[in-house]
């Protein structure tokens, strides 16, 4: 499975913030979004991952762009994960039901977590860029991130 391919409108779906509240396709418009996927809260390498992105937050910010952590955990667990990070970066849980909004972007794991994956969304509601790590245990850099950041808009 690839991730949602540059140019696609984002699908309609709903995630829930750590709160319990809904997170929609409507809460994209008018911003750039970066959508980080990972595979489970608590995991080394995506301890290493959200500890990176923000360390690299304010460069972010400067270029116009907000991160959120994705994955199928549990809201409650992404909070206790961001918590004992100590990181900023909101976290968005598609764990009921598990993995729908994972699918709807083409980054569900057969295993049943999120690969790890980055999905930029421009204001208009449309994928600008994607990628999908080879592996889960592959940590991408935020150099990535810049780049998906400053590639060209794909046609619409």
């Amino acid at each position: 499975m690839s991730p949602i391919a540059p140019g696609e409108p984002v699908p309609e779906f709903t995630l829930r913030r750590e709160n319990g509240e809904a997170f929609t396709r409507a809460d994209l418009e008018g911003h750039t979004t970066v959508l980080v996927f990972y595979p489970f809260a608590f995991s080394p390498v995506c301890t290493d991952q959200l500890g990176l992105y923000e360390e690299m937050l304010d460069e972010f910010k400067s270029r116009g762009a907000t991160l959120y952590g994705v994955s199928c955990d549990a809201h409650y667990s992404q909070r206790a994960f961001r918590d004992q990070l100590g990181v900023t970066i909101e976290q968005l849980s598609d764990f009921e039901p598990k993995g729908e909004v994972c699918r709807a972007f083409g980054v569900y794991h057969p295993g049943g977590f999120a690969q790890r994956a980055l999905v930029i969304i421009g204001p208009e509601g449309v994928v600008t860029w994607s990628y999908q790590a080879d592996a889960p245990s592959e940590l991408p850099g935020a150099n990535l991130i810049f780049d998906g950041l400053e590639a060209p808009a794909p046609p619409v």
